[in-house]
């Protein structure tokens, strides 16, 4: 395994996983939802538009430009609002669960797509990431005895969230391997963003709320984008999946030190599970690397 895409993947996890620190500053802000996800989109595009224009990394084949249309509808427009209506009918725990799907359509399209061979501890790792997440986030409800809300219409809109999440993978490894992270999403946050427009409520917003929305965009889009699509150059999709799942570990950590939110019992198992499976993914890397070492 490439240590270097390894720490990638990790970095994006991390920035990813204070993505709910900037949202309840700005949703207490009276910002809706909606209009967090746009304004996340949009101020990254000029960031990604800055960097591309500085490199000289702008320009793309015309026949891709399909492709990264089709990634800033599904990969933004998709994922950003199915995941938010997830949260609204069945909750941010349950929504939690159904996003980190993901490893599994990623080992299952890594597999029809992009041939990768689905060995023993891939599927294990996939198992033990979805549980772990499940522990993590449901684990509070289900050790006081609480109710699990859930629709039909939520439970769809999670497993979309889940599945368009996972398209992130795919389409870096099929489709846009070719090109650096600025350009893919030069082209691909703007079109995302201009098909939320019609969902949004626009509010009025203080200059804390837009420093907290450029800081989000910063760093949980700008950043966390750089950083992962470095490390999927360098890993398997779902080696770089379960990795990713560090994500939501990352959260409960942090809103235990800065909200006061404490793990149940079954979130120290859920966390034990993701790092155990994480290791697994590393550790098998590494053997990899070693045989064919000795076999060149």
């Amino acid at each position: 395994m490439d240590i270097r895409g390894f720490l990638y993947v990790l970095a994006a996890a991390f920035m990813w996983g204070v993505i709910g620190i900037f949202a309840k500053e700005v949703l207490a802000e009276g910002v809706t939802a909606l209009e967090i996800a746009f304004w996340r989109a949009a101020l990254a595009w000029v960031m990604f538009l800055i960097h591309a224009t500085i490199m000289k990394q702008v320009k793309v084949h015309r026949t891709d430009l399909p492709f990264l249309f089709a990634f800033g509808f599904i990969c933004v427009t998709l994922f950003y609002g199915a995941y938010q209506l997830a949260i609204r009918d069945v909750g941010m725990a349950m929504a939690a669960v159904l996003l980190y799907t993901a490893p599994a359509w990623v080992a299952f399209m890594s597999w029809a797509v992009l041939k990768e061979r689905m060995t023993p501890t891939k599927t294990i790792c996939v198992v033990m990431t979805i549980l772990g997440v499940g522990c993590i986030s449901l684990g509070p409800k289900l050790m006081s005895g609480g109710a699990i809300d859930l629709n039909l219409f939520g439970l769809g809109a999670g497993l979309v969230s889940g599945f368009t999440y996972a398209l992130y993978y795919i389409f870096g490894k099929k489709y846009l391997y070719k090109y650096a992270t600025p350009t893919i999403f030069v082209y691909a946050l703007p079109f995302g963003a201009a098909l939320l427009l019609p969902f949004v409520d626009f509010q009025q917003k203080s200059a804390y709320a837009w420093t907290m929305l450029i800081s989000m965009a910063a760093i949980t889009a700008y950043g966390a984008f750089m950083a992962y699509y470095a490390g999927l150059k360098r890993l398997e999709a779902t080696k770089a999946s379960v990795i990713a799942t560090f994500e939501p570990l990352v959260a409960a950590v942090f809103a235990y030190f800065l909200f006061g939110e404490k793990f149940s019992m079954l979130g120290y198992v859920g966390s034990c599970l993701i790092i155990a499976a994480v290791f697994m993914v590393v550790m098998s890397g590494i053997k990899a690397s070693r045989a064919a070492g000795k076999s060149e």
